[in-house]
């Protein structure tokens, strides 16, 4: 019973999200262990106090792997702290080189490639009628994009994305263990691959972000120490995750919720000027990271609910959104709702750097299928099901038909 009302709130946590935000103070999770924290203003708190509230959890799964995946593992370089588990001024260092490959100036710069990328993926089932768009497009355009901006061989994006999921699943997603041991070890290869990228950058350094991220964090000449390569394959590896799962997982969201009723997409197709407050509205009612974990530094007192030291919260930036007091009608998906700030890509010192690059693409999707796929609408006998996580909340698939 306990695995399945973790799945049922996993799959749609709204329900829960509004009772949360109902009840006097913070409700506690038994199926996340953990305090959730579902109101816009006490989110925000929790964002704006990084050393009341750490994030040395805040990538906590719900599945611990079994001692074969663990030995597994072991083969890799990965294990050091990444950006967003990290605090003060490690988390500083490790963010610094992505704000600076992430610039306005960067996102710009490649906004051609994903324009062109888009059209051609799009093009590519264009004729068929129908598409199963996560696996057809949604994955693809943001791996193709991130590798770009990593500096990957074409040939090895493909591998990187897909070992991208494994990592995914070994944490937050249930599994065999035989399932588990071979996702790990396409992890281990996709450490191997990101450390063979580090020591070439360190040697011939390139205009990418994975030379960005050598010079931050291993600056100097030489061989890397195994110290510096576990540190950069695992921010290396975080980066390549972040920088293209929750672009997929808010394609998904955005192109479902679209098409759930035929006027709205017909509204954006007729009127593309909308389309980037459109991608805001998305966002905020249906965010593409539902929920990071944090743990109380010392005796606090969040939302009237008094907690100790070392005591875990679940911050909640899907039920923020939804939250009535910041927004008007928030449980209504408008596409005509003038932009306003929402959570969904964070807050604070550890907002997003990579919410731009994600805004463009999805905004270049959906100009993209509503010039090339105007008639694009749900497929009536693939019914949606949403994906059992809160890391990257999408449908499993998506079928279209036109």
């Amino acid at each position: 019973m306990a695995d399945a009302e973790r799945d049922a709130l996993l799959r749609d946590p709204y329900p829960r999200y509004a009772e949360a935000r109902e009840a006097p103070g913070l409700t506690f999770l038994p199926e996340m262990d953990a305090w959730l924290v579902s109101r816009d203003a006490d989110v925000r708190e929790v964002l704006r106090r990084p050393g009341d509230f750490s994030s040395a959890n805040a990538l906590r799964g719900g599945h611990v792997p079994p001692p074969a995946v663990l030995a597994e593992l072991a083969r890799g370089l990965g294990g050091s702290p990444v950006v967003v588990t990290s605090d003060g001024a490690a988390h500083q260092r490790y963010r610094a080189p992505l704000v600076r490959g992430l610039s306005p100036a960067r996102v710009a710069a490649i906004a051609p490639y994903v324009a062109e990328r888009a059209e051609a993926l799009i093009a590519g089932f264009a004729q068929t009628g129908r598409v199963e768009l996560i696996g057809a497009y949604a994955r693809r355009l943001p791996g193709e994009v991130i590798g770009r901006l990593l500096g990957l061989d074409p040939e090895d994006v493909p591998v990187a994305v897909e070992a991208s999921y494994r990592a995914e699943e070994l944490f937050f997603q249930p599994g065999g263990e035989r399932e588990k041991v071979a996702a790990a070890r396409e992890v281990v290869a996709l450490q191997h691959l990101l450390d063979g990228y580090a020591r070439r950058r360190r040697d011939d350094p390139r205009d990418d972000l994975c030379t960005e991220v050598v010079q931050a964090l291993a600056p100097g000449h030489g061989p890397l120490t195994a110290e510096q390569r576990s540190e950069l394959v695992s921010n290396l590896q975080n980066l390549l995750i972040a920088g293209h799962l929750t672009t997929t997982a808010l394609i998904g969201t955005a192109v479902l919720h679209l098409l759930e009723h035929p006027a709205r997409w017909d509204l954006v197709r007729k009127r593309p000027d909308l389309i980037p407050a459109v991608v805001e509205e998305c966002a905020r009612y249906d965010a593409p990271v539902q929920a990071f974990h944090r743990l109380t530094t010392r005796p606090v007192t969040l939302g009237g609910t008094d907690l100790p030291a070392g005591a875990a919260v679940l911050v909640a930036y899907g039920s923020a959104n939804r939250d009535g007091e910041r927004h008007e009608r928030p449980d209504e998906f408008d596409v005509t709702r003038a932009a306003r700030r929402h959570v969904a890509f964070g807050h604070g010192a550890h907002a997003c750097p990579g919410a731009q690059l994600a805004r463009e693409q999805v905004r270049i999707t959906l100009e993209t299928l509503a010039r090339l796929l105007p008639g694009l609408r749900l497929d009536p006998d693939r019914p949606v099901v949403m994906a059992p996580t809160l890391i990257h909340r999408s449908p499993e698939e998506l079928h279209l038909i036109w």
